[in-house]
């Protein structure tokens, strides 16, 4: 247990390593009661989401972004029923109708053989359980109805506009023209190497690091795996499989609307991302994938492209907002996180929504500091346990045949076998994790959280 950080969020996914040394789309917002001016730099994911939760609550809200045409790249993207709640209560979901894929189940697979050592129920258990759907999107998809969303609740969207700065005081932003742009509020959702973490942290910030491992991302045709009986049976229904094995795993589903087969492919990688050639990605993806499991080899040797992301990994930062408590960073800018929980998106949701959230609590535009410091104290130990969740789950999912490997898969028998468990290596299933990660409800908390500081 040495190599394993403490969790300290509910989990009972590592227990088996000691043995061996759960909204309504209805609901209308609480308005603010003190409308607010608000910019948002960054039109990404996690900045046009904070941007529909403040919009739906009365404020008005810019969002200056510096690309001239909005865009995503990348294939496909998860969103749990902690995202997905929040999501369908603020409309977007219509934008996704046709789109987003709602997967019956995940089955974690043995490397060699495709075998099932791991299994989670997700239709209709997580609506059941959780309130809200666990679908998977393309990650342009989710993003533009994120956008038409956004424009429909009355958001502007600046383009080709940079910001070079931030006066957190003010608070304002210049823009690389040279305006100067004030609001009440000032929201920095720039991304993983954001400059206004840098300005805001200085010396204190520790921008993401280099994590040891890759990714190759891709996609196939499911017109062309379903004309292979070793491959159909991936696309038959919507669903999520997850090969695993030393330092490697494959993590795939079907997106748009099924049309497309998306898989992300991680491997361990030291070397400098300066350095790869994407010319040679096919070849050596499918080199780091020999002798896998035959059917999953087979879907391999079908993508015809594929680009490698390095993987990095964030720490906890001490601080998201600033001493003016008139400006804070939030996203990928906050708490960068491996892939490996699917929450990174999710966690850019949650943080637009409990900033909403609170900010709707106030009374007088003196209290936003008080708001500020609420977010900031919830936002920082909901996402360092995410980012906590997803670290471990790179080792879970990694072993090397072995006695760790076989005591995970004998942990994680009762799921597939349709018996009862109480605890489980697969923290979809794990009740303790699932319950924590799946039944959180990002507005509810920080409502809690404001009305126990007034309580104090």
């Amino acid at each position: 247990m040495e190599n394993y950080p403490i969790p300290t969020y509910p989990t009972g996914s590592l227990n088996f390593l000691h043995r061996l040394h759960a909204q309504d789309k209805s609901d209308l917002p609480g308005q603010a009661k003190i409308p607010l001016k608000i910019i948002v730099s960054g039109a990404g994911l996690g900045g046009l989401a904070t941007a529909i939760a403040l919009a739906r609550r009365g404020h008005k809200v810019i969002v200056y972004e510096q690309v001239e045409k909005l865009g995503e790249v990348g294939a496909g993207i998860q969103t749990p029923s902690n995202s997905s709640r929040l999501l369908i209560r603020w409309g977007v979901d219509r934008y996704l109708k046709d789109k987003a894929v709602e997967p019956v189940d995940i089955s974690f697979r043995r490397w060699q053989t495709g075998e099932t050592i791991g299994y989670t129920k997700l239709v209709p258990d997580f609506r059941e359980t959780y309130g809200a759907p666990y679908c998977v999107v393309h990650r342009a998809h989710f993003h533009d109805a994120l956008f038409q969303r956004a424009i429909e609740l009355g958001v502007r969207i600046v383009t080709g506009a940079k910001v070079v700065s931030y006066d957190f005081d003010a608070p304002s932003i210049t823009v690389e023209d040279g305006t100067v742009h004030a609001a009440d509020l000032v929201i920095a959702a720039d991304g993983i190497r954001s400059p206004a973490r840098k300005q805001l942290l200085g010396e204190m910030d520790r921008p993401p690091t280099l994590a040891g491992f890759a990714a190759y991302r891709a996609t196939v045709s499911a017109e062309r795996m379903k004309a292979d009986p070793d491959t159909a049976w991936l696309v038959e229904k919507p669903s999520q499989n997850c090969w695993i094995g030393d330092m490697r795993h494959v993590m795939s589903y079907s997106i748009a609307g099924g049309g497309s087969f998306n898989m992300v492919l991680s491997h361990p990688e030291s070397s400098d991302p300066s350095t790869w050639k994407q010319e040679t990605a096919l070849a050596d993806m499918k080199s780091h994938f020999e002798g896998w499991d035959p059917r999953l080899v087979k879907t391999i040797n079908m993508i015809d492209r594929t680009l490698k992301w390095p993987l990095l990994s964030g720490q906890p930062f001490v601080k998201w907002v600033a001493d003016s408590g008139k400006f804070t960073i939030l996203g990928d800018a906050a708490h960068a996180m491996l892939p490996y929980m699917s929450e990174g998106a999710a966690m850019a949701v949650e943080d637009g929504a409990a900033l909403a959230a609170v900010l709707s609590k106030i009374t007088c535009k003196d209290e936003i500091p008080t708001a500020l410091k609420v977010f900031e104290k919830e936002r920082i130990q909901r996402t360092s346990q995410m980012q906590q969740a997803s670290a471990i789950n790179g080792k879970l999912w990694h072993f090397a045949d072995g006695p760790e490997q076989e005591a995970r898969d004998a942990s994680m028998r009762p799921e597939c076998e349709g018996r009862s468990f109480s605890e489980s290596p697969n923290q979809w299933s794990d009740p303790l994790t699932a319950n924590w990660c799946y039944g959180y409800d990002a507005e509810r908390e920080i409502e809690r959280a404001w009305e126990a500081l007034s309580i104090s």
